[in-house]
C-alpha cells in the first residue's frame, strides 16, 4: 500500500500526464508500481501517449525516486490520500480523473469516504440575489437537518451560504478548494475557512501553500460532482463556474437539481439553461427531499459472506465479501481487499466459475 502510493505522487509529478491518463494507465497495467517499472516505450499503448509525451514521462522518471519523493512530500503535506488508500472517497474512485493526489484537513468520517452518507453538493453565483441566498439558506438547513452533508467551494456567494447555513443547522459541510488546504481564498471567507476545519472537511488537489490560480477552479469543480449524489445550482449567469460543475455532474451519471429564476435576473439565466438541457427543476424542498431519497443507496462494501458460504476458499471470501448486489469496479475491489490486480482477476474468474459473481461491462462485477 505505502509503495503503491509513492508511485501515485510520483506519476502525479510528470507534467502531462493528468488524472484521465493515470487512471488509463492503472487500468491498463493494474497498478502504478508495475507501469513505472516498465519501460516508458511500452506506454504507447495507451490512448493519450504520443512520441512527446513518452519522451518526458522516460525523461522526468530519471529525476524522480518515487519512495524519497513520498517521504519529501509527507514533511509539508503529512495529510493526503491516493486511490491506492482504503480511506480514498469512493464516489471519486468511479470518475475518469479522480485525483492522484487528495490533500484534506479537518474531521475526516469514514462513512462519508465509503459512500454510505450522503452528500449534496450546492453551488452558484459569486452575487447571488436576495432570493437566491434565501432559498440556498432554507434548501441547506432542510437538507442538513435530513441527514445530507453539505459540499461547496468555498468561494464566495452562494458557496459561502450554503456553508455558514450548514454550520447554523450543526450539520457536516465539506470545502473543496483550489488553492493549498493552508490557503484561504478569498480571505474574506478566512473565519469560514476555520469554521470548516474544526468540524467539517478541507480537501485540494493542490500541494501545501498553492495560491489561487484561474485554471485550478474548473478543474476542482469536477471533485465537487465527483464527491457528491446530486448538484443543486441555485443561482448562476450563462458563464459560471457552476454550470461546469453542473456538466461533470452530468458526465459522471450524478443528478442535477436548479433553483428556478426569472428572465429579468441575470444571475438565473445559467439555471434556466441547465433547466432547458434537462435538470430537475427544485419546486419545494419537499418535492426535492422526495427526488433525493428515490437516488439508489450505495450498499456498504464491508458485509461479510463468509457465514453464508461456508464451504468457499477463504481467498475467495476475501474478495467475495466486498462485492455487492450494486456493481463495483475492478478498481475499487483491488483497493478494498489490497491484492495485487492480477490475483483479484484470478479469484474473480473462479467465483464467476461458482456463479457468485457475474461481470458487466466497463470492468464492474457484482454479486449473483
Amino acid at each position: 500500500m505505502q509503495e503503491e502510493r509513492a508511485y501515485w505522487l510520483a506519476w502525479s509529478q510528470i507534467s502531462g500526464v493528468g488524472p484521465v491518463l493515470l487512471k488509463r494507465i492503472q487500468k491498463y497495467y493494474g497498478n502504478l508500481g508495475e507501469a513505472w517499472k516498465t519501460p516508458a516505450e511500452n506506454l504507447a499503448a495507451i490512448e493519450g501517449f504520443g512520441t512527446k509525451l513518452i519522451a518526458k514521462v522516460k525523461q522526468t522518471k530519471k529525476s524522480i525516486a518515487p519512495a524519497q519523493l513520498l517521504t519529501e512530500y509527507s514533511q509539508k503535506n503529512p495529510h493526503f490520500w491516493t486511490p491506492a488508500d482504503s480511506e480514498y472517497p469512493r464516489l471519486l474512485l468511479e470518475i475518469p480523473s479522480p485525483p492522484p493526489v487528495l490533500h484534506y484537513r479537518g474531521a475526516v468520517k469514514n462513512e462519508e469516504n465509503r459512500g454510505i452518507a450522503p452528500l449534496i453538493g450546492i453551488v452558484g453565483t459569486r452575487k447571488p440575489t436576495e432570493y437566491g441566498c434565501r432559498w440556498t439558506k432554507k434548501i441547506t438547513k432542510i437538507l442538513t437537518q435530513h441527514g445530507f452533508g453539505i459540499v461547496s467551494g468555498l468561494a464566495a456567494g452562494i458557496d459561502a451560504v450554503s456553508h455558514r447555513a450548514c454550520l447554523e443547522a450543526n450539520g457536516r459541510t465539506i470545502a473543496v478548494l483550489g488553492t493549498g488546504t493552508d490557503v484561504v481564498y478569498p480571505y474574506s471567507n478566512r473565519k469560514l475557512y476555520e469554521q470548516i476545519n474544526n468540524c467539517g472537511l478541507i480537501l485540494s488537489e493542490y500541494p501545501a501553500a498553492t495560491k489561487p490560480d484561474r485554471g485550478n477552479f474548473p478543474a476542482r469543480n469536477r471533485i465537487i460532482a465527483g464527491l457528491c449524489r446530486a448538484i443543486l445550482v441555485m443561482e448562476a449567469p450563462t458563464k459560471s463556474g457552476a454550470l461546469i460543475t453542473a456538466r461533470f455532474a452530468n458526465d459522471f451519471g450524478r443528478d442535477v437539481y436548479v433553483l428556478p429564476g426569472s428572465l429579468d435576473n441575470q444571475q438565473s439565466l445559467g439555471c434556466l439553461e441547465l433547466l432547458n438541457r434537462g435538470a430537475n427543476l427544485i419546486t419545494s424542498p419537499t418535492d426535492l427531499l422526495t427526488m433525493l431519497d428515490a437516488i439508489p443507496q450505495l450498499e456498504p462494501i464491508s458485509s461479510s459472506l463468509t457465514a453464508e458460504i461456508p464451504d468457499l476458499q477463504p481467498e475467495l471470501a476475501e474478495v467475495l465479501r466486498v462485492i455487492t448486489s450494486s456493481s463495483i469496479p475492478l478498481d475499487l475491489i483491488v483497493q478494498e481487499t489490497q491484492l495485487h490486480s492480477t490475483t483479484v482477476a484470478e479469484r474473480l474468474l473462479q467465483l464467476e466459475l461458482l456463479g457468485l459473481v457475474s461481470q458487466l461491462p466497463g470492468m464492474r462485477y457484482q454479486r449473483c
